[in-house]
C-alpha cells in the first residue's frame, strides 16, 4: 500500500523528531531528511504522486551565517509548505523578504497573538484577550526574526517582541510561524500540527500500526523469499518486537539467538523464553553466557571499559551461534539474512545535514559491523517506527503490554548499574532489590491519575554501591551493603526529573529490599535531575 506523506527538512534543530512524531500521531506518514538534499533528489521524492506537503524545520544557525536553504524544488511543486522558527526565517529569505538579528531574544514561554484569519489558525486559540483577539501560548527559541515579509505574504501572528511571528501566503499553501508548534509547551501546537497535514495537504490519516503489521509481513516476505534469518534477541522492545513480526512473516525460517549475559534482571531470561518458545513457538537459541562475560570483566572498574567489554563479548558470542546456522547447522540451507531492532531515530541520527552526506543515510545500529562480518544481509523492518510506534505494533502483534510498554534498559544491562567492579554476588543482590522496587512500583497506584507509579515514572531501577555501611538488625551489627533507587520523569529523555514518589512507598520499598536481601542494609533515593546528572549513574 502507498502512503501519502509528508517530507520534512531537517535544517539541524535538536526537536526536528519531535514534529515527526506529531505528524506519525495524527497517522500521516512522513520521513525526516536533512535540508542539504537536491532539487533533483525532491522532485525524486515526489515523483510518485503522493507528496502532501513539506515541513521546514528550526536550527540554532542564522539564515545569514551559513548557506543552508530549503531546495528551490520544494517551493515549485504545488504542495502546502510550513516553515518553523528557521524554517520560517529561510522561507522569507528565499521567497524575497528580510531576515535580521533581533535586538531582544526570545527563549521560552510566550504569548502570540493570532493576526489575519488564516485557515491555518482559524479557530485556534489558548484565551481570548477583552479587545477579542485569539491568543496562543507557544514555545519560542530565537535570536533572528523576520523583518520584511516575501511579496504575496500576509502577517498571520506576532508577540511584543517579534512583530511578524507568523506569515502566510494561502494562495500558494505557504505557511510559517516563529514558534515550535512541536514542544508540549506550545499548548496548541498538535492542533497547529494536524490542521496543516489533515485539512491543508488534505493528507488521508492512513499510518496506523494495527494495519501496517499487514504491510510489513508482506514486505519482509518479499526481501526474504525461502532464505533464513538470525536475529539477536535481547529481550529489549526493539528486538522482541523486531522477533515477533519476522516470526508472523515467515515462522521457522527465523531462528533467534538470545545471549544470556548474566547481567539481565531477576528471571528475565525465564521470561523471554516463555514468550517466545513458549507463546509465540518461535526458535529461540539460549546461550548461557555469564561465566565468559564475568570473567572478561573481573576486576574492571571503568564504567566505558566495561561497556566495550560487554559489547566485545556479546558480538563474539552471537559470531560463534550465527556461524554454527550460517554453515547450516541448523537448517538445510544456513541463514542468509541478519535482523536487527534498528528504529527510525538510528536511521535519522546516521545521516544528517552536519555531515553533508544527505542521501547516504546508513543506519549506525550495526553492533560491531556484524553483517559484514558475517557475510549476511541486513533486515530490519522497523527502521521506518519512532519508538511509540513500535510498542503499538508489539501490542497489536499479541506481545503482552507490561513487555511492551517496559521502562528502558541499557544494553550492557546490570553492568552499569554496579558501580565499579562486577561480581556475581553483586548482581544478585542488585537483581533481587531491583525486583522489589519494581514490584512495588507496579502495584502502588496514584490516587489522583489512577495509574501505577510505574507507569507514571519513565525509568526507575536499582544502583549497587561497592559500599559498605553499619546497620543493626535485631541485636546485631551489621556491615553491609548499599543501594540507591532512582526514579525519573521525562519527556525525550535528553532532560529529566527525579520523580516525587510518595514517602510510603520509599519507605515499604526499603524495608522489603532490608529485610529480603540479605547483604544489603541500607537504602538511599536519588534525587538529582538531568541535568547536571545522567539519568544512569555509568
Amino acid at each position: 500500500m502507498q502512503h501519502q506523506k509528508i517530507l520534512i527538512l531537517d535544517f539541524g534543530s535538536q526537536v526536528t523528531q519531535l514534529i515527526a512524531r506529531r505528524v506519525r500521531e495524527a497517522h500521516v506518514y512522513c520521513e525526516v531528511h536533512p535540508c542539504d538534499v537536491s532539487s533533483e533528489w525532491v522532485r525524486e521524492f515526489a515523483a510518485d504522486g503522493q507528496l502532501k506537503g513539506v515541513i521546514l524545520s528550526g536550527s540554532h544557525a542564522s539564515v545569514y551565517e551559513v548557506d543552508d536553504k530549503a531546495p528551490d524544488a520544494v517551493f515549485e511543486l504545488g504542495v502546502p509548505v510550513l516553515g518553523i522558527c528557521y524554517g520560517m526565517q529561510t522561507m522569507a529569505q528565499q521567497l524575497g523578504g528580510k531576515v535580521e538579528a533581533g535586538k531582544t531574544r526570545e527563549f521560552g514561554y510566550a504569548e502570540v497573538r493570532a493576526r489575519g484569519h488564516t485557515a491555518l489558525l482559524k479557530d485556534i486559540a489558548d484565551f481570548t484577550t477583552p479587545e477579542g483577539h485569539g491568543m496562543l501560548k507557544v514555545w519560542m527559541s530565537h535570536g533572528d526574526k523576520v523583518t520584511e515579509m516575501p511579496p504575496g505574504f500576509k502577517l498571520m501572528a506576532s508577540t511584543d517582541a517579534c512583530p511578524i511571528a507568523g506569515m502566510a501566503d494561502e494562495s500558494r499553501g505557504y505557511y510559517a510561524v516563529q514558534f515550535h508548534p512541536e514542544v508540549t509547551h506550545t499548548v496548541q501546537g498538535r492542533a497547529l500540527l494536524e490542521r496543516f497535514v489533515l485539512e491543508i495537504c488534505g493528507t488521508r490519516p492512513d499510518w496506523i500500526m494495527r494495519d501496517h503489521i499487514e504491510e510489513a509481513v508482506q514486505k519482509i516476505r518479499e526481501q526474504v523469499g525461502d532464505e533464513e534469518v538470525i536475529l539477536g534477541l535481547s529481550g529489549g522492545v526493539d528486538s522482541s518486537v523486531a522477533a515477533a513480526l519476522i516470526h508472523r512473516a515467515i515462522g521457522d525460517q527465523l531462528t533467534c539467538v538470545f545471549v544470556d549475559h548474566g547481567l539481565l534482571r531477576l528471571h528475565e531470561g525465564d521470561m523471554v523464553m516463555d514468550m517466545f518458545v513458549g507463546k509465540l513457538h518461535a526458535k529461540v537459541i539460549r546461550v548461557d553466557a555469564a561465566d565468559q562475560f564475568l570473567g572478561h570483566l573481573a576486576g574492571v572498574s571503568d564504567p566505558e571499559a566495561k561497556r566495550k567489554i560487554i559489547g566485545r563479548e556479546f558480538v563474539e558470542v552471537f559470531k560463534a551461534e550465527a556461524a554454527k546456522l550460517i554453515s547450516s547447522g541448523a537448517s538445510t540451507k544456513g541463514a542468509k539474512w541478519l535482523a536487527q531492532g534498528t528504529i527510525y531515530p538510528d536511521v535519522i541520527e546516521s545521516g544528517g545535514a552536519k555531515s553533508k552526506k544527505a542521501v547516504t543515510i546508513k543506519s549506525h545500529h550495526n553492533v560491531g559491523g556484524l553483517p559484514e562480518q558475517l557475510g549476511l544481509k541486513l533486515l530490519e523492518p522497523l527502521r521506518d517506527l519512532f519508538k511509540d510506534e513500535v510498542r503499538e505494533l508489539g501490542v497489536a502483534l499479541g506481545l503482552p503490554h507490561d513487555m511492551v510498554y517496559r521502562h528502558p534498559f541499557p544494553g550492557p544491562g546490570l553492568g552499569v548499574r554496579i558501580l565499579g567492579e562486577v561480581k556475581k554476588e553483586y548482581a544478585d543482590l542488585l537483581r533481587r532489590a531491583d525486583a522489589i522496587f519494581i514490584e512495588e512500583l507496579r502495584s502502588t497506584i496514584d490516587h489522583h491519575s489512577g495509574k501505577s507509579w510505574y507507569d507514571l515514572t519513565s525509568q526507575a531501577f536499582t544502583v549497587f554501591l561497592p559500599v559498605k555501611s553499619v546497620g543493626v538488625m535485631g541485636d546485631g551489627r551489621t556491615y553491609d551493603y548499599v543501594v540507591a533507587l532512582r526514579a525519573v520523569q521525562t519527556s525525550d529523555f535528553m532532560t529529566a526529573d527525579w520523580a516525587e514518589l510518595p514517602y510510603a512507598l520509599l519507605k515499604k520499598v526499603s524495608s522489603r529490599i532490608i529485610n529480603e536481601v540479605r547483604g544489603i542494609n541500607r537504602v538511599t533515593y536519588d534525587v538529582s535531575s538531568k541535568p547536571p546528572a545522567t539519568i544512569e549513574w555509568e
